[in-house]
């Protein structure tokens, strides 16, 4: 099967290996599935060798099939991306990994790019870079390699005097002289799909681990006389493995910095960029003030003339442009324009939030709409209810929406004035203009302009306390009052 390069571009195809145990994250989630800045390690590969718009990308799996399969495949639906899934039954070396990606890759013929799906830093830019050193001047295989002040573990990339890579030397066999080289093996190649056929039948298990190593293929192609290359990233940071917990921590913080300062370079002003955590799909717009301890997560997205925080956490919410958003979780909703939420607000999914709305101090929403410049102060629940435009929702308000078996709605019109600690017993309407009176139980549906009160007339039965709690603190300050008042 012969690919055909999108866009016109010179054959390009991308292994990304994704099979390895990861034992040392110590976790049930395999650990290429472990996420930073919103998305998986195995997403952030695959979104990096997308950027390079290669004919086909194959992703190589192995230990925790059963997860990784189909989250590879998800990612390259969300890409609408032609990726294919090899499976790698026997964990056998890097080597025997390509080998089970090649009959995916039958009839290839260009640039075949392997990488690793815990690479998460690593750049379409810089795989488009690798790319379009190997085709500038033809080469058998291009090896990616960074500078490190501190190479020790690293593969060392000996070079002649002509450039070209001579060999890689693992750190257990470099001399005295070698291991003082900086210039270090990343694990990430491009090679001719013809040259690495060839060479992937050509290589065996004679080593310490008995596997096969993908390295090899450097030596097998020199020695047939082909030019080995390499091309050296401009960040070392990019190539930084994930193996653990803590490297993921790392990992995320390097990639957040990006994603920060990236916000910052497009006009948002990020006041604590240490505390503010920003996903990779979040949009930021301009003019934009971010408070310290802000979370950006999921699909969220921030117009411009909006300040957020401090101390909020949004996730997959549109926010419109103008509004202010203080102290407040909020997870798939919308807030729109100038409108005004918080603080200690939480918006559960489906609210959307009208322009110039406002949702106040302790006040959680839910399934909710709630009209332009209509208004919930603060302390009330809003469950499974349709708010007009222009009404206000009095303290201390719940809308009563479970039965005990099913949910039920709630309509409340537009001009609404209702007052504190009202209860609307779905399901219910409230028309427009109507008020309510303070603590009114709301179990009917209330007309157009309608004053609804609930309450009857107030009765006090004196002398209750002294006669039912006798000695209580509470008896005997009832009891000290009666004779102040009679004294007076």
């Amino acid at each position: 099967m012969t690919q055909t390069p999108r866009n016109g571009n010179p054959a390009v195809a991308v292994v990304v290996l994704a099979a390895g145990a990861g034992t040392r994250m110590k976790s049930a989630t395999q650990k290429t599935l472990h996420a930073i800045g919103g998305r998986t390690l195995l997403s952030h590969s695959l979104h990096a060798a997308d950027t390079v718009d290669p004919s086909l990308i194959v992703a190589v799996v192995g230990h925790g099939r059963d997860q990784v399969e189909p989250a590879a495949r998800r990612v390259g639906e969300e890409l609408d991306s032609d990726l294919t899934v090899a499976v790698q039954s026997e964990q056998l070396g890097t080597g025997h990994a390509v080998q089970c990606a090649l009959p995916a890759l039958a009839g290839f013929e260009g640039t075949i790019i392997v990488t690793n799906a815990d690479v998460p830093l690593l750049t379409g830019e810089t795989l488009a870079a690798l790319s379009a050193a190997h085709t500038e001047v033809p080469t058998a295989v291009t090896v990616l390699t960074m500078e490190e002040t501190d190479p020790t573990g690293y593969g060392r990339i000996i070079r002649n005097d002509a450039g070209e890579v001579t060999a890689i030397i693992e750190e257990k066999d470099a001399t005295a002289e070698q291991k003082r080289v900086t210039e270090v093996n990343s694990g990430v190649f491009a090679f001719d799909a013809g040259v690495l056929r060839d060479a992937l039948t050509r290589l065996h298990t004679d080593n310490a681990q008995g596997e096969l190593y993908l390295t090899d293929v450097l030596g097998i192609a020199r020695a047939d006389g082909h030019p080995v290359r390499a091309h050296l990233a401009a960040d070392a940071r990019e190539l930084a493995g994930v193996n653990d917990r803590v490297q993921l921590a790392a990992a995320g913080r390097e990639l957040n910095r990006r994603t920060v300062e990236a916000a910052m370079r497009g006009g948002a002003t990020v006041v604590d960029p240490l505390t503010t955590w920003i996903d990779v799909e979040v949009t930021v717009g301009a003019d934009v003030t971010i408070l310290p301890g802000v979370q950006l997560q999921g699909r969220t997205v921030i117009a411009d003339n909006v300040t957020v925080g401090p101390d909020s956490t949004l996730e997959d919410v549109e926010v419109g442009e103008g509004a202010h958003v203080t102290r407040t979780h909020a997870r798939q909703s919308v807030i729109g324009p100038r409108a005004d939420v918080g603080p200690f607000t939480y918006l559960r999914p489906g609210t959307d939030l009208g322009e110039g709305g406002k949702l106040g101090g302790f006040v959680e929403a839910k399934n909710a709409t709630i009209g332009r410049g209509s208004k919930v102060p603060h302390l009330t629940y809003v469950g499974d209810a349709t708010i007009g435009e222009e009404s206000n929702i009095g303290a201390s308000s719940v809308f009563v929406n479970y039965d005990g078996v099913d949910k039920h709605h709630t309509t409340v019109g537009d001009h609404v004035r209702t007052g504190s600690d009202t209860m609307f017993i779905a399901p219910v309407t409230v028309g427009d203009g109507a008020y309510s009176g303070a603590g009114t139980v709301i179990k009917d549906d209330v007309p157009a302009g309608a004053l609804v009160v609930s309450g009857g007339h107030q009765r006090n039965i004196e002398g209750w306390v002294q006669r039912k709690r006798p000695g209580t603190p509470a008896a005997k300050a009832a009891e000290a009052a009666e004779r102040a008042a009679e004294q007076q």
